[in-house]
């Protein structure tokens, strides 16, 4: 059965243009910088979420399609064994051809043969494979924001993204309250309409004895009381790995803070290099980081399950601090915003593994999340730089625990 394209195009050319836009502010030169494994290329993301298209939709499905360039899969194909050779990641900062210019000229090639594609209506089954794209690039935009983040704040200039907008640098958090979770039996994972990924999928019972949850997320000036108390150096707060990752690395302080004599600073996209705002939640936190401040505080991280009903109860989408509020930093809480949505995702202390009754789909796209389902922790909520149809309570980010140029950060949670 053929579906109606018109909203599905302008969606379409919506998120590409928002691509684009994230990196307008940037040089060719920022485009093509790899620091680290983590940190992709600006201008491999801008290739690598086209080749998604061309590849899953283009080749397979408009008859006569001829590729934009026969070495562009090999470069920008990620991670799909099933899809052929491709780059290893940490080449992609050796990519100073093709250029900038070659790679927006490949997006516009790859949009041109969409819209044609879609001139005369499509199947059910393809429309979700396009909206899959779409999430897909909406995500590569979050990771775009991180990655920018890193080469910016590890240039020793700290240049400016943009200038700093308007935002909640004066706002100030109240007082920790809780949040109740009433001891129970909770139905978790995803039902009903719209998009999903199929790591939400398996929805099941979960008993959850009676806990609470914080109703904002942890401060720098919280998180400065942790380090001012010795809680890089004391062991007793980590987590073996940790203590071996804090002492390997030299870990003194959270990701994008500097010393400034006796105070701190940190880099933001949102005017580069400022004073530490002491009100605002501490982000860039690693796995590590966030269970060695829950075990000084005296309390927990939450579980998924936890966060995921909590999220439920006390949650609300709309008042959360967005990609599209285009702060691009994470802000105090203010009253009645109890920061589930929005501003950092936050650790929980699940791994992330397949829900009962997973079933990873057919195909090529069977390699999106299953795969991964081994040695990473799950985080919950978005950050400042989530689009807002990627909020939803059972959306399950994943991360490894020594990671943190991401946008995250640290809720805690406790039993009753």
């Amino acid at each position: 059965m053929l579906v109606t394209t018109t909203n599905l195009l302008e969606k379409y050319l919506s998120v590409r243009r928002r691509s684009e836009s994230i990196c307008s502010p940037l040089t060719p030169e920022d485009h093509v910088v790899q620091p680290i494994v983590d940190v992709s290329p600006p201008k491999w993301h801008l290739g690598h979420t086209t080749w998604f298209f061309e590849a899953f939709i283009l080749c397979d499905h408009l008859p006569g399609y001829e590729v934009f360039h026969p070495e562009f899969a090999y470069l920008f194909n990620s991670y799909y064994e099933s899809k052929g050779d491709r780059m290893v990641r940490t080449n992609r900062g050796n990519m100073t051809r093709p250029s900038v210019r070659e790679v927006l000229a490949y997006r516009t090639y790859v949009d041109s043969h969409i819209e044609k594609f879609l001139e005369n209506g499509t199947s059910e089954s393809l429309e979700k494979i396009l909206i899959l794209g779409l999430q897909h690039e909406e995500q590569h935009q979050e990771l775009l924001m991180y990655d920018i983040k890193y080469i910016l704040g590890n240039n020793p200039l700290f240049p400016v993204y943009r200038q700093s907008a308007e935002s909640g640098a004066h706002a100030v958090a109240g007082p920790v309250n809780w949040l109740e979770i009433p001891e129970g039996t909770y139905d978790i994972g995803f039902e009903g309409e719209g998009f999903s990924f199929d790591n939400e999928h398996g929805r099941h019972k979960v008993f959850l004895h009676a806990s609470a949850l914080a109703d904002r997320l942890v401060t720098n000036a919280e998180y400065l009381a942790f380090m001012q108390d010795g809680g890089y150096e004391d062991f007793r707060y980590w987590l073996s790995d940790g203590w071996d990752w804090v002492n390997n690395q030299q870990v003194s302080a959270p990701f994008h803070w500097h010393r400034d004599g006796a105070d701190w600073k940190s880099f933001s996209l949102n005017g580069g290099l400022n004073e530490l705002n002491p009100e605002a939640p501490v982000s860039h936190i690693s796995y590590y980081e966030a269970a060695a401040y829950a075990k000084w505080s005296g309390h927990e991280l939450p579980t998924e399950f936890q966060w995921e009903v909590a999220a439920g109860l006390y949650g609300n989408p709309e008042s959360g601090n967005l990609l599209e509020n285009d702060l691009l930093e994470a802000l105090p809480a203010s009253p009645g915003n109890h920061q589930f949505y929005g501003d950092l995702w936050e650790w929980t202390s699940s791994a992330y593994l397949p829900y009962p009754y997973y079933k990873a789909p057919e195909g090529a796209l069977g390699e999106y999340n299953g795969k991964f389902m081994v040695n990473q922790m799950v985080l919950r909520g978005g950050s400042c730089a989530t689009p807002k149809d990627h909020i939803r309570k059972t959306y399950r980010n994943f991360f490894h625990a020594p990671l943190r140029w991401m946008f995250s950060g640290i809720r805690l949670a406790k039993y009753l």
